[in-house]
């Protein structure tokens, strides 16, 4: 029985083989997986917020945003031995919850979310192998560390194994 490793909201977690990681909740969250298919090692952030520079009252929890979520990711792999040069990222959420007539930013998290977390994953040169992101369903996610396989499971779509 493979342990798995939950992952909160504005939180990150590790796992290598057998243990898994899961998060669910992904509204306009985006959930991203950083992993090291030889070393069977992966890092998982479910993230709020594109930027950091959000914080309110000087207090940051490093987790909940896209820049520096992904920092750590890739730091924390680092320290556990994964080449930052074998990572790849695979990253589901960033739906848009609430349909509005308004072009406004502020009600557009989701897909601002996704572009940020592309954004910073692209100048870390870090390739995004799969992502299942937008729309307006939730959606859980369970990353296996040990064969790389990515399962999405959407409200009302379904489960997909990528």
């Amino acid at each position: 029985m493979n342990k798995v490793i939950k992952v909160g909201m504005a939180d990150l977690q590790f796992a290598s083989a057998p243990s898994m990681l899961r998060t669910s909740g992904l509204g306009s969250c985006v959930g991203i997986i950083l992993y090291d298919e030889r070393m069977k090692t992966a890092g998982m952030a479910h993230i709020m917020l594109p930027d950091s520079s959000m914080a309110r009252n000087g207090i940051l929890n490093r987790a909940k945003y896209a820049d520096t979520a992904i920092a750590d990711l890739i730091e924390e792999l680092q320290k556990k031995g994964a080449s930052k040069f074998r990572l790849k990222a695979k990253i589901a959420g960033g739906a848009q919850m609430f349909q509005f007539a308004s072009n406004n930013e502020a009600v557009r998290i989701g897909p601002r979310n996704v572009s940020a977390v592309k954004e910073h994953l692209r100048s870390e040169k870090i390739p995004v192998i799969y992502e299942d992101t937008g729309g307006s369903s939730g959606r859980t996610i369970e990353f296996n560390p040990l064969d790389g396989v990515l399962e999405i499971r959407t409200v009302n779509k379904g489960v997909v194994h990528v």
